[in-house]
């Protein structure tokens, strides 16, 4: 991998004034460009080095301070896409860090998954990041008109830009929509990597989708920071989510379902559950036409979801904290049992 420029990896004054302690001890600023078991590249602006680290939470997109080719510490991050351990533990995997722009990537198809569309600009706007909507394929045959009102009717706030990266349409918009870092999401097949190909210029390993069910086979099978055509910043193209659990996404999910939250400031009870309640605004939305009933059946399952994960890290946190006082307990007693304590 050739050099990234520090402006282009997004260095600031800001970063500079985080770093200022590590620089005084000697150490050299960089950014994590791809993650792999232990070791992983580093940009330094004058070259890519191979790094080791110890800490398990180093992440594609962080900023470090290294000793020479050692990972010495992890600058505190800006904005971090997290979800879900895929691992089933009670802590949250961060998938890309210091993200300045989560592109959601949807393909354009008959049948559009609008819950997982949902789930992931939840995702995305709990990250800190500016979440952009992304349609790929457009020149699959689907009504893309149809599947552009579809994702406008749930992306509440947010920009649904469509594109094909076969013949270059949308490019131009898309790419004005993308400064500074930003990271692709989305399942297989969707046409990530093509996508990351055409704004980056890079030769990504892209392989066809399976005639047999349409879908996609993993291409990218490690996170990795590119370069975007123009310096404009840089791209972080993910491997393909089959699950994204949420963790600790309440205000994600909140800004994603804006329009539910809207309507139940209307009702007439505060504690409105929203299931025929007298004077509830948000089935009177839904009697009229407003608003979709799945719609909010999507909004209740990611509030169950993440009341449940955050459970589980409340069990954890108790779990851990009674095991740290066992053990203070335990050296307690061993100090005051030993053999001669307390005789003089």
């Amino acid at each position: 991998m050739s050099s990234l420029s520090f402006d282009v990896l997004g260095w600031d004054s800001t970063w500079a004034d985080s770093f200022a302690p590590h620089a005084a001890g000697g150490l050299t600023p960089g950014r994590v460009v791809r993650v792999d078991r232990g070791r992983c590249e580093v940009a330094t602006g004058a070259e890519v080095l191979h790094a080791e680290y110890s800490r398990t939470d180093v992440c594609t997109g962080d900023w470090v301070a290294l000793s020479g080719r050692y990972v010495h510490r992890v600058l505190p991050r800006r904005t971090a896409l997290v979800r879900a351990s895929a691992s089933g533990v009670s802590s949250g995997q961060v998938l890309a860090a210091n993200v300045d722009v989560v592109a959601v990537v949807i393909p354009c198809e008959a049948e559009i998954d609008l819950g997982r569309a949902e789930r992931l600009l939840a995702l995305a706007w709990e990250s800190g990041a500016r979440p952009v909507v992304v349609l790929t394929k457009t020149d699959s045959g689907a009504d893309v008109g149809r599947a552009l009102e579809l994702l406008t009717g749930v992306a509440i706030g947010v920009d649904v830009i469509p594109t094909s990266a076969r013949s270059g349409s949308g490019l131009d918009a898309l790419a004005a929509e993308l400064t500074g870092t930003v990271v692709l999401v989305g399942r297989s097949g969707v046409g990530k990597s093509t996508l990351a190909s055409a704004l980056t210029g890079a030769d990504l390993a892209v392989r066809e989708v399976r005639a047999a069910d349409g879908k996609g086979r993993h291409t990218t099978v490690r996170r990795e920071l590119l370069a975007l055509r123009g310096g404009t910043g840089v791209l972080i193209d993910t491997p393909g989510l089959r699950g994204v659990g949420l963790h600790d996404a309440g205000d994600g999910v909140a800004m994603a379902f804006a329009d539910v939250d809207a309507l139940a400031a209307d009702c007439r009870f505060g504690d409105c559950a929203h299931s025929g309640e007298p004077g509830c605004a948000v089935q009177a939305a839904i009697d009229a036409g407003l608003l979709a009933a799945r719609r909010l059946e999507s909004y209740r399952k990611l509030l169950r979801e993440n009341e449940w994960a955050a459970a589980r890290t409340d069990a954890r946190l108790r779990s851990e904290r009674r095991a740290k006082e066992r053990s203070m307990h335990r050296q307690f007693r061993n100090q005051f049992n030993r053999p001669g304590h307390g005789r003089r």
